[in-house]
């Protein structure tokens, strides 16, 4: 193991894509529980895994495809009411058979979902990274504005129609925001990464946290933490980073939520 190796050059673009993620897609995925729709993240994910193989086949930009994928799919949970995880449960096998057939009939199709499924850190670039740091950008934008509503309309659901807000403005705008979010993330992480990013640290701090904002640094913590942990390891040891890093996570689960319910008492 040669420690040295973290800090190539080489890795100075992933590893600051990788960061920039592992910040904004846990504060999303608080939400996302928040709204008992964690099933979201790997539904478009496997929607945006199906669409970027698609774009290749078709001959336009594989991150064309995967974002168009993921819009489509969110605009269609945004018309079914109150859809829950159904709909992504029905998306994720839908976007694997899509994803998988397509690969199979495409060299370059194979070799994208390849990609799209197992994660490609390594080898993202400065686009990867402008695209992330834009992600950033409307996750703090984007959540400030949405946070009080959404809570209310969990919490309160009358209180948004007694003020004449619409609230399905509000869902469709967050729904978009998951969909770009996890669209963008998976092109540079892959599918289950992004999924255990959305879902582990929330399901890791929910029990425990006193109050929401410290739930939301509390999952940011821990995504954070467990990126930092997971991409030192996966270079020493010489490992695929996306299965690293969810097993850290799921490593940080496991230790923290049974901690997070003894706090929480």
């Amino acid at each position: 193991m040669n420690i040295s190796l973290v800090f190539d050059p080489l890795f100075q673009v992933p590893f600051a894509n990788g960061l920039l993620l592992a910040f904004a897609l846990p504060l999303v995925g608080a939400y996302v529980r928040l709204r008992d729709e964690w099933l979201a993240s790997l539904g478009l994910a496997q929607a945006t895994a199906a669409g970027g193989v698609l774009g290749a086949l078709l001959g336009i930009h594989p991150l064309a495809g995967a974002l168009g994928a993921a819009a489509a799919t969110a605009g269609l949970k945004g018309k079914l009411v109150k859809a829950g995880n159904d709909v992504y449960a029905v998306t994720i096998l839908a976007g694997w058979c899509v994803a998988l057939i397509g690969a199979a009939n495409s060299v370059k199709g194979e070799e994208l979902s390849h990609a799209l499924l197992e994660g490609q850190l390594y080898f993202t670039t400065t686009h990867h990274l402008a695209a992330a740091a834009c992600l950033l950008a409307v996750v703090a934008a984007g959540l400030p504005w949405m946070s009080r509503r959404l809570l209310l309309e969990r919490f309160f659901p009358e209180h948004l129609d007694a003020n004449g807000f619409p609230a399905w403005r509000l869902n469709a705008a967050f729904d978009l925001l998951v969909a770009f979010s996890v669209a963008l993330s998976t092109q540079s992480i892959g599918v289950m990464a992004t999924f255990g990013l959305v879902f582990l640290p929330p399901w890791a701090v929910f029990h425990g946290a006193p109050g929401w904002r410290k739930a939301l640094l509390g999952v940011a913590s821990v995504g954070v933490g467990a990126y930092l942990v997971s991409f030192v390891a996966a270079i020493l040891l010489n490992q695929p980073f996306g299965p690293v890093l969810v097993a850290v996570l799921a490593l940080a689960g496991v230790v923290f939520r049974p901690l997070g319910r003894l706090v929480g008492r």
